[in-house]
């Protein structure tokens, strides 16, 4: 009989976490009576869009970046990202007395393209429905001799976005549940390493938007599954297959995968404005999507979620959620 030795294990998560100690924060965890009564558990939101960069990518991309030698450090890092990792390698690059070139699609958000600049990265765009931004990456990396950190698909990356759940565990103690938003997998493979090292009962629940449900159809099929490239808001999600690491690990340890619609996706954050008073980005807002309309399944008494991001400027915040009430107006005209 042979074992395959996983790519990640709660040991490397710790690891980074030590890594991560005063570089990173440790982010609050919120809590909401309405929420609980709402979806009959308590739940417990770990709120990775207080993170820098405003998201969970930070923990990954610096954990993978600050192990790179000293020589691969001078000459430069190069990464593809919609915006969030993005952001976190250029901040780590920046962190690490570093440069970074990052692959961004042309319809990147325009505050995550801007945030991104401001951390002094030099930005490549091309075109995501045409373009393949892994071979764009990998040319540039090998034209100019710089270290690819990519945004999932990486031992160090995983098991530092395996953090933010091994903080929540720590700070609230064992949890019948956790869900994640599902992108490329990495937190989602992270997170269950670090809640299944810990509690192997625990339920690990991903949420996708229905657009972009890669991960659940390669997880019915037992094998990586392409889809077209999707037309989403959860612009963090629209991947077209999973990672292939990150696949291996989440087929062994994820127990579910949930969908939600666009339109559920905006309810979510408008629910989180108003009642949670946080901003959460449309990818962020997959889980909570989930539990309010019942998506998850039924539920333990006590349920984690990360809140995976908050980048998302004030015009196309207003914008989604404005676009969801006009539509309930219209409905009851």
């Amino acid at each position: 009989m042979t074992t395959t030795t996983p790519p990640v294990t709660l040991d490397d998560v710790r690891d980074a976490a030590r890594r991560l100690k005063g570089v990173a924060h440790r982010t609050p965890v919120l809590r909401s009576r309405t929420l609980d009564a709402l979806v009959g558990a308590e739940v417990f939101l770990k709120c990775e869009n207080f993170q820098r960069v405003g998201a969970f990518k930070f923990r990954g991309a610096y954990n993978a970046a600050s192990r790179l030698t000293p020589e691969q450090l001078a000459r430069g890092i190069a990464a593809y990202s919609s915006g969030n990792h993005a952001q976190a390698v250029a901040l780590a690059a920046r962190e690490l007395g570093t440069t970074a070139v990052i692959v961004m699609p042309e319809d990147a958000p325009r505050s995550k393209r801007a945030a991104t600049e401001g951390y002094g990265a030099e930005i490549v765009t091309y075109d995501r429905y045409t373009g393949d931004r892994t071979a764009i990456a990998e040319a540039l990396a090998a034209e100019r001799g710089l270290a690819v950190v990519p945004p999932y698909d990486h031992p160090h990356v995983i098991a530092g976005q395996g953090t933010a759940a091994l903080e929540l565990l720590d700070e609230v103690g064992e949890l019948g549940a956790l869900l994640t938003p599902v992108g490329g997998g990495g937190l989602m493979a992270g997170s269950a390493t670090a809640a299944k090292g810990l509690h192997p009962g625990i339920r690990l629940i991903g949420v996708e938007p229905e657009a972009g449900d890669d991960t659940k159809r390669s997880l019915e099929a037992g094998r990586r599954v392409e889809i077209p490239v999707p037309r989403t808001i959860a612009d963090g999600q629209a991947l077209q297959t999973p990672g292939e690491l990150t696949f291996s690990v989440n087929r062994r340890l994820v127990d579910a995968v949930a969908l939600v619609s666009d339109d559920e996706i905006r309810d979510a954050m408008r629910f989180a404005f108003e009642r949670l008073k946080i901003v959460v980005e449309p990818s962020g807002a997959t889980p909570l999507a989930a539990l309010l309309t019942g998506r998850a399944g039924p539920l333990p008494d006590r349920v984690g979620v990360i809140v995976s991001g908050g980048n998302i400027d004030a015009d196309r915040f207003a914008e989604l959620c404005g676009h969801r009430e006009e539509e309930r107006a219209e409905g009851h005209a």
